[in-house]
């Protein structure tokens, strides 16, 4: 019986298990190809994988090669000398309780990525910030660093993070129709925490509203705002800033203007005055009436 050309006879295999014919000497039969396992599942994976690994490291470079512009980062934008000066002061004092890059330490002090430099202001050129201790309410005292100070330091965080800034200009108006629509909004929207005459009230759990009487215009914008402390935020859209400065307006037409009655009370408003009138002139009226009784009997 004779054997096709290309095969080779079952008894080949089993003699030679490299595959070499049935050649003692190991060498292949002319003619009659040697049969080979079949690679394993786990040999075609990584071999695909390695392909695949050297067509995108080939196509990204290309890729660099032909727009190298696309794919370069663009460079941070250099601080502002105002900024620089901010950086400088932040480090020296506000680093340990809000972090190197304002977003806060857990327990000392929270992030102020988004605060803004009106917030920063308000705090540090009141004398708020830095606090001397956790209290129920940060108290106004005389502030470590200037108002410009505050303003460099206001510079850093908002080119940090952004947030609301305190616009340039007059923050007021004069005209008695700014300070009527002032007035107006003032007894709306403040008048329930500061008093009908920005004198100021308690609040719960020991905090409070503070007296607007010696507050600069600008320190008013900022907390307006920000929304400092218990103080709800009123942002444009809730108070646009045109009405915010006719509050302002109202309040300095408040501190230029005294009293019409005489004395003001603390400008706590007609509640604490008829208060006053009521425990301490009739009282007063009622003990001169019993005395002058006295006398006549």
């Amino acid at each position: 019986m004779s054997w096709k050309l290309g095969r080779r006879r079952p008894d080949d295999s089993a003699g030679d298990p490299a595959g070499g014919g049935n050649d003692p000497a190991g060498e292949q039969t002319p003619g009659v190809p040697a049969f080979r396992r079949p690679r394993g599942r786990l040999r075609r994976r990584l071999g695909a994988a390695v392909r695949l690994i050297a067509a995108l490291t080939l196509v990204g470079g290309l890729y660099t090669a032909m727009a190298p512009g696309i794919t370069q980062a663009e460079d941070t934008p250099p601080l502002s000398t105002a900024a620089e000066e901010g950086k400088r002061l932040y480090e020296t004092t506000c680093i340990t309780c809000h972090g190197p890059q304002a977003q806060g330490v857990q327990g000392r002090g929270p992030s102020l990525i988004g605060a803004g430099s009106a917030a920063v202001e308000f705090q540090v050129g009141t004398g708020r910030m830095p606090m001397v201790q956790q209290e129920a309410q940060a108290p106004k005292k005389p502030p470590l660093y200037s108002w410009d100070q505050a303003r460099q330091i206001g510079a850093y965080v908002q080119a940090l993070g952004g947030g609301p800034e305190i616009p340039g200009g007059e923050l007021g108006d004069s005209s008695d129709a700014a300070m009527a629509r002032g007035g107006e909004l003032f007894r709306i929207n403040c008048s329930a925490c500061h008093g009908y005459g920005g004198g100021g009230g308690a609040l719960s759990s020991g905090k409070y509203a503070p007296s607007l009487t010696e507050a600069s215009p600008r320190v008013i914008y900022a907390a307006m705002l920000t929304g400092p402390q218990n103080m709800p935020v009123f942002n444009d859209f809730n108070i646009s800033p045109e009405d915010k400065k006719n509050i302002l307006s109202y309040l300095r037409f408040l501190d230029e203007n005294p009293s019409p009655g005489g004395i003001d009370l603390g400008n706590l408003g007609p509640v604490s005055e008829g208060l006053f009138i009521w425990i301490f002139a009739l009282g007063a009226i009622v003990g001169i009436t019993i005395w002058l009784t006295a006398k006549s009997n």
